[in-house]
């Protein structure tokens, strides 16, 4: 069995154990973060909200900074939910693929139903492994048959999310290793 001693807050062994716990600097502390939490309530429900879109995006890591600068250049930059995996819709659509989609259907119902979403914009890119992977090298051969592969895989997307969310909008890109981005519809 074991004894619990108490020791009042002037007791030598403990007083200077609570005073270094409670003492101005972390009252301070706390006070400002309490305060901060409430001057600024959208930190603290950051989860919900109203949201412009959820972005779709390939792990490619040469694309992260690129994709930023295109968001930031439409004043997104907080306003939207993303996605991230290999291929961006190519890894929805292609039947290679085909066990990853029921992750991004998912995630997309979350998206909307926490972030009340309007649309999805999906952004393929250029020189991409995972198109090689679920086409083949010849449909990557060179730019056009890129492109085109790209819009095929971009426009099956828009077919499956108008059949599954047909309330949402959908954007559809294609970046360029440069972070030029040309839009399909």
């Amino acid at each position: 069995m074991t004894d619990v001693i108490s020791h009042s807050p002037a007791c030598a062994c403990c007083g200077d154990l609570l005073r270094a716990r409670f003492d101005r600097r972390r009252f301070l502390q706390i006070s400002g973060a309490v305060g901060m939490m409430a001057a600024l309530p959208s930190f603290a429900h950051a989860a919900e909200g109203n949201y412009e879109a959820m972005l779709v995006t390939c792990i490619d890591p040469r694309f992260p900074q690129p994709t930023l600068n295109y968001m930031r250049s439409r004043k997104m930059i907080g306003k939207y939910s993303q996605f991230t995996f290999a291929g961006a819709s190519i890894g929805v659509v292609a039947p290679a693929f085909n066990a990853w989609a029921p992750a991004f259907w998912e995630n997309l119902a979350a998206s909307m139903q926490l972030h009340h979403i309007p649309k999805v914009i999906a952004m393929n890119h250029r020189d991409c492994g995972a198109a090689k992977i679920a086409y083949g090298e010849a449909a990557v051969k060179d730019r056009a048959t890129e492109t085109e592969t790209h819009k095929a895989a971009l426009m099956e997307f828009k077919k499956q999310v108008a059949e599954r969310q047909p309330t949402l909008k959908v954007e559809l890109g294609l970046m360029a290793v440069n972070g030029k981005v040309e839009m399909f519809s």
